[in-house]
């Protein structure tokens, strides 16, 4: 479970730009979040303090109980992160990248193994295994990005926009591998802009405009509260104006 209130993050020489704003919402174990909100909105800042990347300058946050500032090392243990930056090794091959990140988690033997082989097989990736990554398609390396995160088999998971490059067959597989780490109880938060996605896997939805949650609330919630027809009518809506998109 995800909790954050009264998150403040600001950049600049003066902390001037407010990236975050106060954001407080909640996150369900069991359920998969959409953190919704234009270009700016704040959802990659937020992702990367629940991540203990970077510090928030006031707030709380917390994973599981675990606070992201003072037991780090705590929250690193039980979450799985997929960032904006996919990182690669490009020496590597699809295998030994995902096989690294195991390790480092602590795991090892035959049950690392077992456990890449499986990940590798659920995201398509078998052929590619042994082949560096170094020239993969953008599809190819977000594959392989998501089954690092997924190794060591996080409580809580956590995805910067994770249907980026993939085809439309990558991203049904995607789905439904959600769907089931849903089923199995984990605590999902996905930060995208894609209507599509939110409507078709999202149980909740949190929408961010200049760092501030303006909403949150299931899909059936919003559009009543709006009484809008579409989720992408409501999402404009609820940020005021079109020009709130472009912020």
């Amino acid at each position: 479970m995800i909790v954050i209130e009264g998150l403040v993050k600001a950049f600049g020489r003066r902390r001037e730009i407010r990236a975050v704003d106060g954001a407080t919402f909640v996150a369900d174990d069991g359920a998969i979040t959409g953190l919704l909100g234009p270009n700016g909105a704040g959802k990659t800042t937020v992702l990367r303090m629940l991540a203990t990347l970077i510090p928030p300058d006031s707030g709380v946050a917390s994973v599981d109980g675990l606070d992201v500032v003072r037991e780090r090392a705590r929250v690193r243990e039980r979450i799985g992160v997929l960032s904006d930056a996919r990182g690669l090794y490009a020496r590597l091959t699809a295998r030994e990248n995902v096989r690294y990140y195991g390790r480092l988690h602590g795991l090892g033997g035959t049950a690392l193994e077992a456990r890449v082989d499986a990940l590798l097989g659920q995201l398509g990736l078998a052929a590619l295994a042994d082949r560096r990554t170094q020239g993969f398609s953008q599809g190819e390396k977000m594959k392989v990005a998501i089954a690092r995160a997924l190794v060591h088999d996080p409580a809580t998971i956590m995805l910067d926009e994770p249907t980026s490059g993939l085809d439309v067959m990558s991203i049904r597989g995607l789905r439904e591998q959600l769907r089931d780490l849903r089923t199995a109880g984990k605590c999902i938060l996905i930060s995208t802009h894609v209507m599509q996605e939110v409507a078709l896997l999202c149980d909740r939805i949190v929408i961010l405009g200049h760092g501030r949650v303006q909403a949150a609330g299931t899909g059936a919630e919003l559009l009543a509260r709006t009484g809008e027809p579409s989720l992408e009518d409501a999402f404009v809506s609820l940020l005021g104006s079109a020009e709130g998109l472009a912020a």
